[in-house]
């Protein structure tokens, strides 16, 4: 039986985000989808949700994304919280940075929000957004392989934290990770991008790299801009990527 942090979560966040709650289920369809589903119908309190498994996870470009044969093979949960912004560009980086920091010092973030350990994928994030009323509630979904995961129908072979750390649980991976995302998601509402963008570039895995886009156009990455847009300088000029919907690979 997996033992969760919830109340050492809670203890370091609710300082900074009154009526934060934690909570885990067995199993759920999404913690995204869940708190989506929540949010539209009025519930906007500040939540971290935990599921031991998804039956129908999700990740970036509509991608299925698996909670691993038992609990706890993989981390998945999601951030629940309403935010006033005027820019919300480059919020999914900030969030893939600070997963990143928060593991370990080996780790990559290939934008915008893919964590890598040696071109290969160990983490992924999904960032969705409701308007109610004048609020909007943003649901930061994040997974994290925790232990050996299955290749099949895989073009490259996962990563996974135990194989940077052998005693790493999915417990322990929440506790390094979840109170370290609130506060700087909270950051980021009160500065923006401009203060992660040096750190991010100390974590960049495509810097300096040869890539393809989804469109086929090939050129090298040149880190990301003000506004956590990806610079590629191809043989048409610098080209500024901001969508999300843009797949980028390393040609190299």
């Amino acid at each position: 039986m997996l033992r969760w942090p919830a109340e050492a979560i809670w203890e370091a966040v609710a300082p900074t985000l009154p009526g934060f709650t934690v909570e885990v289920l067995p199993q759920v369809d999404s913690t995204n989808t869940e708190l989506m589903r929540r949010a539209r119908a009025g519930w906007l309190e500040p939540v971290l949700l935990v599921a031991e498994a998804q039956t129908a996870g999700r990740g970036r470009l509509g991608r299925l994304w698996s909670s691993g044969a038992q609990p706890g093979d993989v981390l998945t949960f999601s951030l629940g919280l309403p935010l006033k912004m005027a820019d919300w560009s480059g919020l999914s980086l900030a969030v893939g940075l600070s997963v990143v920091q928060s593991l370990h010092p080996d780790l990559r973030l290939k934008w915008p929000n893919d964590v890598w350990l040696a071109d290969r994928k160990l983490a992924g994030i999904l960032i969705e957004t409701t308007q109610v009323d004048e609020l909007r509630y943003a649901v930061i979904g994040v997974g994290i392989n925790i232990t050996p995961q299955e290749v099949a129908g895989l073009a490259t072979a996962p990563a996974w934290l135990q194989e940077l750390d052998p005693g790493a649980t999915a417990p322990l991976a929440l506790e390094r990770v979840a109170a370290a995302l609130a506060g700087d998601v909270k950051r980021f509402e009160l500065q923006g991008w401009g203060p992660f963008q040096p750190a991010y570039a100390a974590r960049d895995a495509l810097a300096g790299r040869e890539v393809t886009l989804s469109d086929g156009t090939r050129g090298q990455a040149r880190g990301v801009d003000g506004r956590g847009a990806l610079l590629v300088h191809t043989s048409g000029g610098l080209k500024k990527i901001s969508s999300a919907e843009v797949s980028v690979r390393p040609s190299n």
